[in-house]
């Protein structure tokens, strides 16, 4: 597997849904409906919309904010794809 895709659906009651893929290729369907595309093989960001908004393509911000909640999956993706896991998590002070 190569990419990670993510989905944000918006609910009539105003809450969002988020939905997460892995895919070997990105299909022209996928750049139309998903908002994040993360190639692992460049280590880079396809694309990165919210609500069409287009939010900065920084790579590490990225990863790190969805390593919180995709741990597993970002860890195999790297390791599939060739590179070292360096992930600098971004720490909450609580």
């Amino acid at each position: 597997m190569r990419y990670l895709l993510l989905t944000y659906f918006y609910q009539a009651n105003g809450k969002i849904d988020e939905a997460m893929t892995i895919a070997t290729k990105v299909k022209t369907r996928d750049y139309q409906m998903v908002n994040v595309i993360l190639d692992f093989k460049e280590l880079k960001v396809l694309k990165c919309t919210m609500h069409d908004t287009s939010i900065p393509k920084d790579w590490d911000r990225i990863v790190s904010y969805y390593y919180k909640y995709y741990t597993a999956t970002i860890e195999r993706l790297f390791q599939e794809n060739g590179h070292p896991i360096d992930i600098k998590a971004e720490v909450t002070a609580g």
